[in-house]
């Protein structure tokens, strides 16, 4: 209550102060005490000052009571012999300079409402300066754009100190804008530079920062349709660079490809390759440039891998990227984990794609399949209701492989030609091996693997089994599954109805019973 109270007392004071201001240029060192509250410990009160700011220095903006052109000193203007007018203007330019500056400092403030509210009122400045810039233009109908306030803006954001994630989600809805997009692409990239250069290693928290700015970052993917501006122009053109998408494309290319630098946290990789193919591929003006990070990833293994498929599936499919050994890659990567990771479905959507090429030879095929029906040995039902039919679609594709099923003489189990240590499928001899391990688990407990693995006893000549429905499958909806299967009803085994203490024609039965 009597934060309250104080900060509404202050509120009153302020109004006066306010209107003291804009009312007279002789009250002006009154904009001091504004300012000094700008700095009190009080967060309701910083609030209060932040929106008294706001009022000001966004009417004198509007008025045009600010000096506009490159700002001279303080000293040498109330110094000098210049009008009354101009050293107003001058003086009153510096007293702005200090409200952005401190402005920026709050939002580092622990009161996220302080945060908020500091923030709102930075852009406000951004949107009036653009309308009434304080930069002479160079040519009539030069663009211009509060570069330098909203410089100081996105340091804020990009801090290398703190996780400002909350705030970052705040600032989201001007990135609605085509001229908010497009410079904080470019101040984006200037972040980076400056917070890797000299740097062995760049706080988590700056990545975090950057990531989740560049995450809510969305381009069209079409060139046309009228620019949405934030900045108010009262006649806008087609020829500045900001309104045309090849050029923001650009810029989005230059941000993400200095954040995906060697220096990027193994932590942010799979975050970052989340979004690689839907929010950060189709807007790059040379999607080719993520090759090399694409690769470093696919090459670290584990869960990175499967995630990097997503990129490398679009470079190699659209943008003719030649990996060699992309397919031995692929095949390091089938272990047991790959039946338990998050991206489960995900992986083995892109694996199908990549061997339904019919102009794959036959052992590496064959080394896929094999690989898997070992795999399948040790894996859960629900994978398994995934992966048998994934195996039978790479026979049918393949009739060269169909010899692991057909094979007159079966080598014994100990025997087995196959290698699973071996990491190339060219040295595995997996196409002298069979699929042995399918006919195991024929006689798995679960009735459904048990028929999925018998479809191998039948002619593959029947189109292939979809196993969309199948890549997301939990043991969940596998158990819900059983129970809503129709059980017959079950046959009685014992035809004389058992008494509490045997059947009733025995002795201790009847004994019982007459007593």
């Amino acid at each position: 209550v009597r934060r309250g109270a104080a900060a509404a007392v202050a509120w009153r004071v302020l109004g006066r102060l306010l209107e003291a201001v804009l009312g007279s240029r002789g009250e002006a060192n009154a904009v001091f005490d504004i300012l000094a509250a700008l700095q009190s410990e009080d967060p309701e009160e910083i609030q209060e000052a932040v929106r008294i700011c706001s009022r000001l220095f966004g009417a004198l903006l509007e008025r045009g009571d600010l000096f506009v052109g490159r700002l001279p000193s303080e000293e040498a203007v109330m110094t000098g012999s210049q009008g009354a007018t101009r050293k107003y203007k001058v003086w009153m330019r510096h007293r702005y300079r200090s409200c952005c500056n401190r402005l920026g400092e709050l939002l580092a403030h622990p009161s996220f409402q302080v945060k908020e509210v500091a923030l709102g009122t930075l852009m406000k400045f951004v949107q009036l300066e653009g309308s009434h810039p304080l930069e002479k233009p160079k040519w009539e109908g030069n663009y211009l754009f509060p570069r330098e306030l909203f410089k100081l803006v996105m340091e804020g954001l990009l801090s290398v100190e703190e996780d400002r994630a909350l705030l970052l989600s705040q600032f989201q809805e001007y990135l609605e804008y085509d001229d908010v997009r497009y410079h904080t692409m470019q101040e984006a990239t200037g972040a980076v530079a400056r917070a890797t250069d000299g740097r062995a290693e760049v706080p988590l928290a700056f990545w975090n920062n950057a990531f989740t700015l560049l995450s809510a970052v969305s381009l069209p993917c079409r060139e046309g349709g009228t620019p949405s501006y934030y900045v108010k122009y009262a006649e806008p053109s087609d020829k500045w660079k900001v309104a045309h998408l090849k050029v923001r494309c650009s810029h989005a290319q230059a941000a993400s490809t200095a954040c995906l630098c060697p220096q990027l946290p193994v932590s942010l990789y799979k975050k970052v390759l989340v979004i690689m193919r839907d929010s950060i591929l189709p807007h790059l003006a040379q999607p080719t440039l993520m090759m090399d990070f694409l690769t470093s990833a696919y090459d670290i293994g584990g869960a990175i891998s499967l995630l990097a498929l997503n990129g490398l599936f679009v470079l190699i499919h659209q943008h003719n990227l030649e990996y060699p050994d992309f397919y031995r890659k692929l095949y390091s990567l089938l272990e047991p984990s790959v039946f338990h990771v998050k991206y489960r479905a995900r992986f083995f959507h892109l694996a199908d794609l990549f061997l339904s090429s019919s102009h794959l030879p036959a052992y590496l095929v064959a080394a896929f399949a094999k690989r898997l029906s070992r795999l399948a040995l040790t894996a859960p039902p629900e994978a398994l209701l995934m992966v048998l039919p994934f195996i039978c679609n790479l026979l049918r594709r393949h009739p060269a492989c169909r010899v692991l099923i057909h094979r007159p003489q079966d080598p014994e189990l100990d025997m087995d030609p196959y290698d699973p240590g071996e990491q190339d499928p060219a040295r595995s001899h997996a196409l002298e091996s069979s699929l042995w391990e399918l006919q195991a688990l024929q006689k798995h407990y679960h009735p459904e693997v048990s028929k999925a693995a018998s479809v191998i006893n039948q002619v593959l000549c029947v189109p292939e089994t979809s196993i969309a429905p199948l890549l997301e499958l939990t043991p969940y909806e596998v158990f819900e599954r059983d129970l809503k299967k129709k059980v017959p009803e079950p046959v009685p085994l014992e035809f004389i109805p058992p008494g509490l203490l045997g059947r009733q024609e025995d002795l201790c039965a009847q004994y019982f019973s007459l007593s």
